[in-house]
């Protein structure tokens, strides 16, 4: 484990939710060293409830880093919420506007300066029934080819036990069984130097989601669907829309 240098507030941070974890969820931890311990990295990650950020960034804090979120830039504007944010290194998105490219630039800062980027490339929640990954946006794959940074699968599961995003019932039980797997880097070598095309952004994304879904097999079992879940025509379009505009 690398020696951290937290500062008040993110030891703040850390006291104040460490323990609380501790109690309400079992911990199941595979492939931890596959996280550098030093260096700027992306983390791309499924996305099954609201809970799961608390479970994945425990697991990347037990690696010994600290992990930035990415996050509607709207929170950063609640009083007292939006500068502990600040405080605590996570990143402001904004959307759908010419704002959107100053989000970039602070994820790029962020991995300059050696930090753990964690990104969701399904944007929300996963609409699959199942629970399944969805098709990603393409912000992580952009990101990659930008900064040549690694870019970490990462899956995992039973954070919906605490909640289910498919009724949005929270349900408080203790060591809750939840589990994370970290992947080897995603091999994007194919692309190395190509142009941000749309098409490229595409096949890299895919290739980003195919393997968060195998790391998924391996914590729940199961068949994945054939072809994953997309969003309808409408909001897919929208959501390219938006990552253009970054």
């Amino acid at each position: 484990m690398v020696r951290r240098r937290l500062g008040f507030w993110r030891r703040f941070a850390v006291v104040l939710v460490l323990p609380v974890l501790k109690v309400w969820t079992k911990r199941t931890w595979i492939g931890l060293e596959k996280v550098p311990a030093t260096g700027g990295v992306i983390i791309a990650s499924n996305h099954v409830s609201h809970f799961d950020p608390l479970v994945v960034a425990h697991f990347i804090y037990g690696r010994g880093r600290w992990p930035r979120f990415l996050g509607k830039a709207s929170l950063w504007r609640v009083p007292v919420l939006g500068p502990f944010l600040r405080k605590v290194k996570q990143i402001p998105v904004e959307r759908g506007s010419v704002e959107a490219v100053k989000s970039l630039d602070a994820l790029v800062a962020a991995l300059d300066d050696g930090g753990v980027v964690v990104i969701y490339p399904e944007g929300t929640t996963t609409r699959q029934p199942d629970l399944w990954p969805m098709r990603g946006k393409t912000g992580a794959a952009r990101l990659a080819l930008l900064t040549g940074a690694p870019v970490i699968p990462m899956a995992n599961w039973g954070a919906q036990t605490v909640f289910d995003p498919r009724t949005s019932k929270l349900k408080i039980r203790m060591r809750t069984p939840v589990s994370v797997i970290a992947g080897d880097p995603v091999d994007l070598s194919r692309w190395s130097g190509a142009q941000p095309t749309r098409a490229v952004l595409d096949q890299m994304t895919d290739k980003i989601m195919l393997d968060i879904q195998d790391l998924l097999v391996e914590l729940r079992g199961g068949t994945p669907p054939a072809e994953m879940y997309d969003r309808p025509a409408s909001k897919r379009a929208a959501a390219e829309k938006t990552e253009d505009a970054g």
